[in-house]
């Protein structure tokens, strides 16, 4: 019997239904080439036993992303770089746009899927977290804007308070206030010690982490919604993205005095820039297969600790002024990550909820009681 029919036999009559197979050579997504096949760069992970692949992807996420960091502060260390935040972004977007279209042709199916209004918009949420964090540069240490970044968790629950109404649990409020008072002490403590401390660079990134924490949730539903590939999300977004921050910066008179900066540290600047777009977009690749293959706890934890390791790493081979605050402070923005993770998934992990602990602390409480009476 042929693999394409089946038979069906009911009250002595027979029906035909046709079952339609795709074959190994036919193309099931943009950008799956088989069900069981994850590829990135090149490598085969589905080769490799379960280990293997966890130590590739934190090995690639940790490895770019470090050098992505350390390449975004090198290039604001240039002496009269910092005023051209925006004009790198807009170098930035052209890069990604590069980079997709790239990846991109590389697959069968080139279709656009998802609707040109979307892309606008997240568009503009991607315009808005990466050309607001790279501003905040100017006017921030590296440390205090890596520790906002961490803390998405923040604009999430405002907006799902006062937007959806939500309500949330005491792990999820208590999350939210750990970082609150993180975010707080370590921003006093580079008030204090940071020369170049400004309340502006406080304002931009507290309005691009409210951009990223929104434009995740767009993004995923478009790609669900659509079928959209990530090479296509990142063409489009980006290279509408680069048309707005072109505009903003031609309306703005921003143009000139970036372009004419750059050209005299060509090196410093655009080569830079460079391997600062390339490690970013490699990193992402390999986040999102840490994701698909062993969850977002996982990959939470995973770039949660890039994140910790980035900012030694500044503190190391840059200079600036240090204080213990920092720790303290970094510490409790860590214990708030945890917190927001545990809760989130400690009914797929069997882990005791908030209101089991607190129970068992107070039975252990009452039985000591008990036998101290006796």
């Amino acid at each position: 019997m042929s693999a394409k029919y089946g038979l069906v036999s009911y009250n002595s009559s027979r029906k035909h239904i046709s079952i339609s197979i795709p074959s190994s050579t036919e193309v099931m997504s943009p950008h799956i080439k088989s069900v069981e096949e994850l590829r990135v760069l090149g490598i085969n992970l589905s080769i490799y036993s379960s280990p293997t692949q966890f130590m590739i992807c934190v090995a690639g996420v940790f490895l770019f992303y470090l050098i992505y960091g350390y390449l975004q502060e090198l290039i604001f260390s240039v002496e009269g770089f910092k005023p051209f935040g925006w004009y790198l972004t807009l170098i930035q977007f052209g890069f990604y746009s590069t980079f997709g279209l790239v990846e991109l042709q590389l697959t069968q199916d080139k279709r656009r899927r998802i609707p040109g209004k979307t892309y606008m918009m997240i568009a503009v949420l991607t315009v808005g977290t990466m050309g607001l964090s790279n501003t905040s540069l100017g006017y921030l240490n590296y440390p205090t804007q890596v520790i906002f970044k961490c803390c998405k968790l923040i604009p999430v629950m405002i907006g799902g308070v006062f937007i959806q109404g939500k309500r949330y649990n005491v792990a999820d409020v208590s999350a939210a206030l750990c970082m609150s008072l993180g975010l707080i002490w370590f921003t006093l403590a580079d008030s204090k010690v940071a020369p170049n401390f400004n309340v502006t660079g406080v304002l931009l990134i507290s309005l691009a982490l409210c951009a990223d924490a929104a434009i995740g949730n767009v993004q995923e539903k478009a790609m669900k919604l659509h079928n959209g590939s990530n090479s296509e999300m990142v063409l489009y977004s980006y290279s509408i993205g680069f048309v707005y921050i072109l505009t903003g910066l031609l309306c703005m008179g921003g143009l000139g005095p970036a372009v004419a900066f750059c050209s005299e540290h060509p090196v410093k600047t655009y080569g830079y820039a460079f391997l600062f777009s390339l490690t970013g977009y490699f990193g992402i690749s390999f986040v999102l297969a840490l994701i698909k293959l062993f969850g977002a706890l996982v990959a939470v934890t995973v770039t949660t600790g890039r994140k910790a390791m980035t900012v030694v790493l500044s503190f190391m081979f840059f200079a600036k002024p240090f204080t213990f605050q920092y720790i303290w402070a970094g510490l409790l923005v860590l214990f708030g990550i945890f917190l927001n993770v545990y809760s989130k998934n400690s009914d797929k992990m069997k882990l005791p909820s908030i209101k089991d602990l607190k129970s068992w602390v107070l039975t252990g409480k009452k039985v000591r009681f008990l036998s101290q009476n006796v």
